[in-house]
């Protein structure tokens, strides 16, 4: 065994060592994220519901919807343990390097999942309760075994990934409402450029582990930038609905517009040169077209709160 090996299978130890690994086990930068949108969704539910947007009941909510999301995220862990070891970019985690056990890392997932849930049901409504523990079923018992049959996958896993801002608004609201699924499709398009650009960057790793995600089923990289293109398309449209539902102003709507426009350019480039997912040109623009889907969302986000309609 190499140096090097030996390094990385190494228990971590002490505070420092847990609170790592525990980072690492929910996805915090991912529940991060996920938390960020249910906020936005439950900003403007309070708005409509005439009701203070900074309450305990906004605690509650992002509190239970962060357990559930960071416990999905620990048991993507243990269910993939195994292919997570052969790749680059997911040999840290815990569960890969042996400095948390299967039963910690179950345990752990289990309390936050059920926890998380239960929780929703107490403090906000039940129906929050139910899409959360929906969602987080949806993307364990489908999204995640299907990414080992085929592409498919990844449409079925914008599903739950687009589900934060519902579940910020029905913590509030208590039901389903047309401005909530305007949230959803934002964050529903959007997943794509994102994702297809992460499967890109990390084509081979993916092809290792056999996650048959787009640009790994496929060599010339058509349907690949194809995609990304359709839906880059069909976010923007879909950012100007919001202004048109009057959720937001005409500040949101012009920004939206310059923020779509400036990720579609980044769209644009990879479906205009059809790269090989191999090539190393095609690794370039996947990662400035990620980077640009990673800032785009947050200030998206920032944006239309700040502009919100009262």
């Amino acid at each position: 065994m190499s140096t090097a090996t030996q390094q990385l299978t190494m228990p971590r130890t002490g505070v420092a060592g847990l609170f790592k690994d525990y980072s690492e086990l929910v996805k915090v930068r991912v529940t991060t994220l996920i938390v960020m949108s249910a906020w936005c969704g439950y900003y403007f539910g309070a708005l409509k519901s005439g009701v203070p947007t900074l309450s305990w009941t906004l605690f509650h909510a992002l509190a239970g919807i962060g357990l559930v999301s960071g416990g999905t995220a620990a048991m993507n862990e243990v269910i993939e343990r195994d292919t997570d070891a052969l790749m680059r970019r997911t040999a840290i985690r815990p569960l890969v390097t042996r400095s948390m056990s299967v039963l910690h890392a179950t345990t752990v997932s289990l309390v936050m999942i059920l926890g998380g849930a239960v929780y929703l049901g107490i403090e906000c409504n039940w129906l929050t309760a139910a899409l959360a523990l929906a969602t987080s079923l949806v993307y364990l018992l489908a999204y995640t075994p299907l990414k080992k049959v085929g592409p498919i996958c990844t449409f079925i896993g914008a599903f739950p990934g687009a589900m934060p801002g519902v579940l910020g608004w029905t913590a509030i609201r208590g039901r389903l409402e047309w401005e909530s699924f305007v949230l959803f499709a934002i964050v529903f398009f959007w997943q794509f450029p994102h994702f297809h650009s992460i499967a890109l960057l990390y084509r081979e790793d993916y092809e290792r582990a056999g996650i048959r995600m787009l640009p790994v089923v496929e060599d010339d990289g058509r349907s690949t930038a194809s995609a990304i293109m359709l839906y880059g398309s069909a976010l923007l449209p879909t950012t100007m609905a919001p202004t048109l539902m009057g959720m937001t102003g005409v500040w949101y709507l012009m920004g939206s517009s310059v923020l779509g426009l400036a990720l579609f350019y980044f769209c644009v480039r990879v479906w205009r040169e059809v790269l090989p997912p191999s090539a190393p040109r095609s690794k370039v623009l996947a990662r400035h077209l990620l980077q640009a889907t990673v800032i785009y969302l947050p200030l998206l986000f920032a944006l239309m709160m700040i502009n919100s309609v009262v």
